[in-house]
């Protein structure tokens, strides 16, 4: 970190080979697309690295979602100003082949499996921008409530109620579903 802050580029690609696998799936979750995801991480790490020397402790990661989240609000306001239709969803062949990647799961569970994924990539696309980033920094990315806080900056009882209107909203929206979650069975752990 002390000689990414001073400018050391090597030091911050080892940063970057640390976290680009979180910053791209919150920007991949956030945009609802990977090219997006991918323009966004790009812009969140550079954005990272020019203000390295404005980092003043804390949690690293909780300091680099913040700053990927911002670079996915500039993008979605980018797009309500000129939203604009994805190859990649022409590409993304939802009704492909089926291949399954549990030799123990039956096409039926692995076609529910599926369709819930997509269900719930919908639901999270239907949160408001805040809802889903705050869902997803504590479900997906794993960050504990203050550090989500770190990461948006909103005091910890907003986090709490961002988080709980969020999960509210997808179960809403999973309960008109029924037939998604019965017919899964749950991984022994």
């Amino acid at each position: 970190m002390e000689r990414s802050r001073k400018g050391d580029l090597e030091a911050f690609n080892l940063l970057v080979e640390a976290y680009q696998g979180q910053v791209y799936a919150l920007c991949v979750r956030m945009l609802g697309s990977r090219e997006a995801g991918e323009d966004a991480a790009q812009d969140a790490f550079l954005s990272a690295f020019r203000g390295i020397g404005r980092y003043r402790g804390g949690s690293f990661r909780a300091w680099l979602l913040r700053i990927a989240a911002n670079a996915c609000y500039d993008a979605l306001r980018r797009r309500q100003r000129r939203p604009a239709g994805s190859l990649d969803a022409l590409l993304d062949d939802p009704d492909g082949p089926l291949t399954l990647t549990d030799p123990g799961e039956t096409p039926e569970e692995h076609a529910l499996r599926r369709e819930l994924a997509r269900e719930l990539e919908a639901a999270l696309a239907d949160l408001p921008p805040e809802e889903r980033l705050a869902v997803l920094l504590c479900d997906v990315q794993g960050l504990a409530y203050h550090e989500i806080g770190q990461a948006l900056g909103v005091p910890l009882g907003t986090v709490k109620s961002r988080i709980a209107r969020g999960r509210a909203r997808l179960r809403e929206r999973l309960s008109s579903r029924p037939e998604l979650l019965r017919g899964l069975r749950r991984q022994e752990g």
